[in-house]
């Protein structure tokens, strides 16, 4: 997961906003929404961190909008992230990120201004995403699922690519700090697309522990 720090709302949504009656699903085309929710995350799961663009992507409401929950919040731009659609339709067990997540509430919220989701997740060398606060790390667990095989190996298989291309730099495995911390910026900032590398965060984890 990768802090997002949320920009100004599209134009058509603040106007649609302040009509009678406004509510997300009549709220039409979706297309602006979605790509300011792309550019502002770097083409990223707002959760897992996988590629996402805006014929595969999905609009998460962090907090439920359904008439239980927090309906007033629906069209509130500061509670939509992009999501993957994290295998929707599949069996529960293989679901992820919003698919998984449904109308649970979760306390660790990556576009949450006073709290840096980055501070409270850590990361093994095995692909595994997980937390000292045992509240959060239920939420990345059991309600997003961010431990399933599938994303597990993903992650793994970036880092892999990171240590093979190191290795091969330095045939000693003693890398160069320089060249650490080039990568790391290299991992931390966008591309000339405006894009995120996927499952960014896990090779910042990775790479910061080591300078």
């Amino acid at each position: 997961m990768k802090r997002i720090i949320k920009r100004t709302e599209p134009s058509c949504l603040l106007k649609y906003r302040q009509t009678a009656n406004a509510t997300y699903e009549d709220y039409r085309p979706k297309d602006a929404l979605k790509k300011a929710l792309l550019k502002e995350q770097g083409y990223i799961c707002c959760y897992c961190m996988k590629r996402i663009y805006e014929e595969n992507m999905e609009i998460e409401h962090f907090q439920p909008q359904s008439i239980d929950k927090h309906p007033e919040l629906q069209l509130d731009y500061r509670n939509l992230l992009g999501s993957c659609q994290g295998n929707r339709g599949k069996p529960q067990q293989i679901q992820h990120c919003n698919a998984r997540k449904g109308d649970k509430e979760i306390t660790l919220n990556p576009a949450d201004p006073q709290r840096n989701c980055e501070d409270s997740i850590k990361y093994g060398s095995d692909g595994k995403i997980y937390s000292d606060d045992t509240t959060i790390n239920h939420e990345l667990d059991n309600i997003l699922n961010l431990n399933n095989q599938t994303l597990k190996t993903n992650r793994k298989k970036v880092l892999e690519t990171i240590i093979d291309e190191l290795n091969k730099r330095f045939p000693g495995k003693i890398w160069s700090k320089e060249f650490l911390r080039k990568k790391l910026n290299e991992w931390q900032n966008k591309n000339k697309k405006g894009q995120y590398n996927e499952y960014c965060q896990f090779v910042i984890y990775y790479l910061s522990k080591r300078l």
